[in-house]
């Protein structure tokens, strides 16, 4: 009994950390909403982001909240990305660490694509939220709001505040 459950965990894990492992090179051909290769979003003294833990605001087929907006969480500017949303503190936390063993805290983190337009309405407005890291925010953050800009109030204030902060050109307008 002991050795069938032990063969089964050793498949999930390798079959984890092969899927982990093939997302790796995908992470170089993303592009961020400037255009060019997406940058991580976490580094060394920060806690490791990215919905698979890789430091990069990328695609996963389990992601369903869409984490691709990097915002920097120690940024004076704007309420508490977890405060505002009403979520519980996780903003303030120390998680693993991105290059190192440990506890790091949270500082550049990916948050979900549609908690960040919601968020912003919350807030007060675009210069009343924390700074964007634009070089680490992934191009489907943009694409989606552009997508649904026009149905969506707090979509488009989203996408506008995106274009703005990062010196995109307003395409939206």
């Amino acid at each position: 009994e002991n050795s069938i459950f032990k063969e089964m965990l050793t498949k999930k894990c390798s079959s984890l950390l092969w899927g982990w492992l093939w997302a790796l090179p995908l992470a170089s051909a993303l592009k961020n909403v400037k255009g060019t290769d997406l940058q991580p979003c976490s580094g060394p003294g920060m806690a490791l982001t990215g919905f698979t833990r890789n430091s990069h605001c990328m695609d996963h087929n389990d992601d369903a909240g869409s984490h691709h907006v990097c915002i920097d969480m120690r940024s004076n500017t704007g309420g508490n990305f977890c405060e505002v949303t009403g979520q519980p503190d996780w903003c303030s936390s120390y998680m693993a660490c991105d290059g190192h063993s440990g506890t790091c805290p949270v500082e550049h983190w990916c948050v979900c694509e549609w908690a960040f337009a919601k968020y912003i309405t919350l807030a007060g407005g675009c210069d009343k939220i924390q700074s964007i890291v634009c070089e680490a925010t992934n191009m489907k953050a943009y694409e989606h709001w552009k997508q649904q800009a026009q149905n969506a109030p707090h979509i488009q204030e989203a996408l506008q505040c995106l274009e703005q902060r990062c010196g995109l050109v307003a395409a939206s307008a």
